[in-house]
């Protein structure tokens, strides 16, 4: 099967990947959509005629964020819900309070590279919030998904998965020294693997899933990152090309409403394209495990146990 591609690109904004598309009549959730990406992502969707419904820890936040989103797009159909990821509570109350379908889920939300930081039962933050939250959210939204005929399940991944692939022998680093950075990247390569799953098995119900890169953006993403650069890292840091939150939504975007995208699903995408497989010495791209339809069943399966449990 050929590699899909798009006319976008790493410079494209989500307002040129959503210009001509009609989103009438739709209905979306996007989780995080207070800060970063979300706004932008919730932004091009409303644009288009979309219901949406900020799914957030900071209502208060989200509301003001609605509130612009109302201004800027003259959609009044934006709405504000709480949602606390790393709580199986409230991502079941969440679902629970969903009626009708929904045709859009785009799981943006996450943190990246903290210190060490545990659930009430003992997992790992950054792997609970990023993965088992949006895991959770997904298959309780399984219904209003299915119902919709035609949704759409967009993951927000990163480049990071490279760092880590997942470790099913010590998920929550009870054995193995905790590094921030294989944390998140384990619960990045667990984004694209969910993606890869849910495409085997909710095909049937015409929902598709995918996963991205959306690139390097400055957000409040790295707040737990920027005080502990070496002066190398800083360097880079403050060299790297940056994308603008608005390019930085892009291929979220393109994933959840294009119709250029129609009919694709368990892919991952970068710069509003297929990734290439990852290889040495070539930045980006994606990683043989990411993609590995055994460990997406396993993970799957091991998901389940855990938020049953």
């Amino acid at each position: 099967m050929s590699r899909i591609t798009t006319p976008f690109s790493h410079d494209s904004t989500a307002a040129e990947v959503i210009a001509g598309v009609d989103l009438t009549g739709r209905r979306a959730v996007v989780t995080g959509g207070a800060s970063g990406i979300g706004v932008e992502t919730a932004r091009a969707l409303a644009s288009a005629g979309a219901e949406v419904t900020l799914a957030v820890r900071n209502t208060a936040a989200g509301e003001r964020t609605a509130a612009g989103i109302i201004e800027s797009t003259g959609n009044n159909h934006v709405f504000v819900a709480p949602i606390e990821l790393a709580d199986r509570a409230s991502v079941r109350a969440f679902a629970a309070s969903w009626t009708g379908p929904l045709h859009i889920l785009v799981n943006n939300a996450g943190v990246m590279a903290e210190p060490l930081n545990r659930t009430p039962e003992g997992w790992e933050h950054q792997f609970a919030t990023n993965h088992l939250g949006h895991f959770g959210l997904a298959l309780g939204l399984y219904d209003a998904l299915a119902a919709a005929g035609d949704a759409r399940i967009v993951s927000v991944s990163s480049s990071a998965h490279l760092r880590s692939d997942i470790h099913f022998d010590d998920i929550h680093f009870e054995h193995r020294p905790y590094e921030a950075w294989a944390a998140y990247g384990q619960s990045k390569t667990a984004n694209v693997l969910f993606a890869v799953e849910a495409a085997k098995r909710w095909a049937s119900d015409g929902i598709t899933a995918n996963a991205l890169m959306p690139g390097g953006i400055r957000t409040a993403l790295q707040r737990h990152v920027e005080n502990d650069l070496t002066p190398e890292l800083r360097k880079v840091f403050d060299e790297f090309a940056w994308k603008t939150t608005e390019q930085g939504a892009s291929t979220s975007v393109l994933l959840a409403a294009s119709p250029l995208i129609d009919g694709v699903t368990g892919k991952y995408f970068e710069d509003n394209a297929e990734a290439l497989p990852h290889a040495d010495g070539r930045d980006g791209g994606v990683a043989e495990y990411a993609l590995d339809p055994e460990s997406a069943t396993q993970l799957w399966d091991l998901s389940e146990k855990l938020l049953a449990g």
